[in-house]
């Protein structure tokens, strides 16, 4: 007897690394030190707006880039701090008023969770579940990300000392309360860093312009005191530090964290599968996202121990990865390493950076997430688009977010389930050519209906399937049914027992019910719950693939011979056939 032998663990890094060449090791360290580039001021600002200090953004991208690659499967996609799950993260902290040593000392517990969540949610096939989050779920949350993102650093680009609010409309009110206590410096400075960072990003391209403007900034901050003009700073980090972090296992702080937790291990996922996706196909690779969930799974698992924060996929250093023709995730490593060194060597440099230049920087990238096309396209498209992205939205400004993408996803699945509870049976009939078309209204009806059935036939979709299927019966000269179920789908119990109690109505009032077109995963079901036996051998007439036309074609020679026709000409989709 042969014995498979298991399969070895292979780390998927090394499947990027055959044939690997030194021109390509040469691509990715190019890569990867322009992705640094932009991966360390960005992570601190990430970690502005989830409300925790600048290192925590700089560690969690180290981190992220190099235990990313390890066991991801896309050879672009950088992880990291990103925007959408770092306002998610100061949101759903903020709703728990929890002060920021406290936030502080549960991150490492919640990073754990959010590990576990995504390494489980990988095991269990979660991934299927994003394919039921519409596009208007995720534009409705970015953007009213986008606005509590701009909200929140208002204050700090203005110079104001004020507690931060869980919700946009909060903070927008804390805002406006504060406004008297504005500094003129910080505004003058924030202001002075909008318009270098858009000359830069729109004359400079080559450049990053974000390392470059705040190294302009803090130039600016060091110089400027000497007539008087002060700023607050960033606070700075000691040359060679790294504290490490233990998770605290307390019961209560998990409940609190759960809800949290699964948003942001949600919205990971969401952002990286579209990101690697996207990539992917570019490159003409493919990318197994379950295989990235663990990856984001273990990198959160590291950055609980490392002073880290939640990691995700990013469309900016992933875009720029790309395009600075990266080879294999060993750009991502490269990118770690000069990260690392970074975060050891230049602490002391941080504390030189004004907040309202960071704050200006970080509303830049607020705006740039607010997309009107894309949101004009969404709310003229549908009105289930528009209702989906406007719940989701208004949810975002008024609840904390997590309950906002809560709401999106639950609209979303809702108006799914509300589709597909409702096939399409559309009745064929022999126009004046004698071919086989849709029937008019005004028709009068024949002897023979084919209803063609369209959509899903699960257990949500039965109490409407019910009531066309007994109109139809209802009408006195129609004496066979044919129905079609070549494009039916996700037929379960429920649904064929419906047929099979429809074929029973059917013959209580003279009427045969012939069924055509049957796929094997239909016909399948048909079997294993009787409803084939019930309607016979000889009423049943599977798919088949190498003439698709067969099934119906012989469902009219059934239905001809029950009422007795023993001869007839017909057009099946524009094919003569003559039944003899």
């Amino acid at each position: 007897m042969n014995q498979s032998k298991p399969r070895k663990f292979t780390l998927p890094l090394l499947k990027f690394l055959k044939g690997y060449r030194k021109k390509d090791l040469l691509s990715d360290t190019k890569a990867g030190a322009n992705v640094a580039l932009l991966d360390f001021p960005q992570g601190m600002a990430y970690a502005m707006i989830a409300g925790l200090p600048v290192n925590f953004g700089i560690y969690s991208s180290a981190i992220g880039s190099l235990v990313g690659p390890l066991l991801g499967s896309s050879r672009f996609l950088m992880l990291g701090p990103t925007n959408a799950s770092a306002v998610l993260l100061l949101s759903g902290f903020l709703s728990l008023d929890w002060p920021e040593a406290h936030r502080i000392a549960a991150m490492p517990l919640l990073l754990l969770m959010i590990g576990a969540i995504m390494i489980a949610g990988a095991l269990a096939r979660a991934d299927i579940v994003i394919r039921y989050v519409s596009r208007s779920v995720v534009t409705g949350y970015v953007s009213a990300a986008a606005l509590l993102i701009i909200v929140n650093q208002l204050k700090p680009a203005l110079g104001i000392d004020a507690p931060r609010a869980a919700t946009f409309l909060d903070s927008l009110i804390v805002t406006f309360e504060h406004l008297g206590s504005f500094s003129p410096a910080s505004l003058g400075l924030s202001l002075g860093t909008i318009v270098i960072a858009l000359a830069f990003k729109r004359w400079l391209k080559s450049i990053p312009y974000v390392a470059v403007t705040l190294a302009l900034a803090a130039l600016a901050a060091w110089y400027l005191p000497r007539f008087g003009i002060s700023f607050p700073s960033l606070d700075s980090v000691p040359v060679g530090s790294w504290p490490l972090s233990v998770p605290r296992f307390d019961w209560d702080q998990m409940h609190d964290l759960l809800g949290v937790a699964f948003a942001i291990a949600f919205l990971s996922l969401l952002e990286s599968a579209s990101i690697a996706k996207a990539l992917a196909s570019q490159a003409g690779d493919t990318v197994d996202i379950r295989q990235q969930m663990i990856s984001m799974g273990v990198a959160d698992t590291v950055n609980a121990f490392g002073s880290g924060m939640p990691v995700s996929g990013s469309l900016t250093r992933s875009t720029l990865n790309y395009a600075s023709g990266a080879k294999s995730p060993l750009s991502s490593m490269t990118s770690g390493a000069i990260l690392v060194v970074g975060a050891l060597l230049l602490g002391p440099v941080i504390g030189f950076i004004p907040k309202a230049a960071l704050a200006a920087l970080v509303i830049l990238v607020g705006v740039s997430l607010i997309r009107p096309t894309t949101i004009k396209a969404l709310v003229k498209a549908t009105k289930s688009d528009a209702s989906t992205f406007l719940i989701t939205f208004f949810a975002g400004l008024v609840f904390p977010l997590d309950t906002a993408i809560y709401a999106g996803v639950a609209v979303s699945i809702l108006l799914y389930l509300k589709k597909a509870s409702s096939p399409d049976l559309v009745e064929y009939g022999f126009n004046e050519r004698g071919e086989l078309a849709e029937k008019q209204e005004d028709t009068e009806k024949a002897a023979i209906s084919i209803m063609h059935v369209e959509g899903d036939l699960f257990f949500g979709s039965t109490d409407v399937f019910e009531e066309q299927l007994r109109q139809l019966v209802s009408v006195p000269e129609i004496n066979v049914i044919i129905l079609r179920l070549k494009n039916a789908r996700h037929l379960d119990a429920t649904g064929a027992l419906a047929i099979g109690d429809f074929v029973k109505q059917a013959r209580l009032r003279n009427v045969e019910v012939v069924v055509s077109g049957a796929m094997p995963e239909i016909l399948r079901v048909l079997e294993n719950t009787g409803v084939s036996e019930i309607l016979g051998s000889e009423n049943l007439f599977p798919y088949t693939p190498d003439n698709v036309t067969l099934s119906t074609r012989n469902a009219l020679k059934r239905a001809q011979s029950v009422l007795g026709v023993e001869s007839a000409e017909i057009m099946l989709f524009g094919k003569k056939v003559v039944e003899e």
